[in-house]
């Protein structure tokens, strides 16, 4: 039987993300490359390491508190390194079109009743609920997946983060 050994890295101790030509076996090519592509980004930039579709993943640098964001559709966070805190909002009023994709930066300190929050730390993952305010908080610096809909704050950086041969 063959023996696999699973290697998490952290923000702080990764390894450059590259591609394994063994056997097509998927478990060589997740999170390959997440670590690097946070240790460049600015703080909660949106940076797409994978696509679908108009699916995508994005690596987030988690670092002080983020602006409330907000999207028409659930969206599931993956806290890869690091304790992130996610405060959600039942917003007023709605706060986007329910016919666009991605999340949005909203303007100041939107109107509602708070929902509560969640702590998650390195492999707890947190649902973000269609229509509701969100914002996360690191008091450290922390890496987290986010599972989307491309939007108009997801950048594209292909040419620095995909190896080519």
């Amino acid at each position: 039987m063959t023996q696999y050994t699973t290697v998490f890295g952290s923000l702080t101790d990764f390894a450059k993300g590259g591609v394994q030509l063994v056997d097509d076996d998927p478990k060589y090519y997740a999170f390959s490359n997440i670590f690097e592509v946070a240790s460049a980004a600015a703080p909660y930039e949106k940076v797409a390491v994978g696509k679908n579709l108009e699916y995508v993943l994005e690596a987030i640098r988690a670092e002080g508190t983020s602006a409330w964001r907000a999207a028409p559709h659930d969206e599931f966070a993956l806290v890869m390194d690091g304790t992130v805190r996610f405060e959600l909002l039942d917003p007023a009023a709605e706060l986007v079109d329910p016919s666009s994709g991605g999340s949005i930066t909203l303007e100041g300190e939107p109107e509602g009743s708070p929902m509560g929050t969640v702590t998650a730390q390195r492999g707890h993952m947190t649902m973000l609920p269609a229509g509701k305010a969100y914002r996360m908080h690191s008091d450290g610096v922390g890496v987290v997946l986010l599972q989307t809909i491309e939007g108009p704050d997801t950048v594209f950086r292909w040419a620095d983060i995909c190896q080519t041969f």
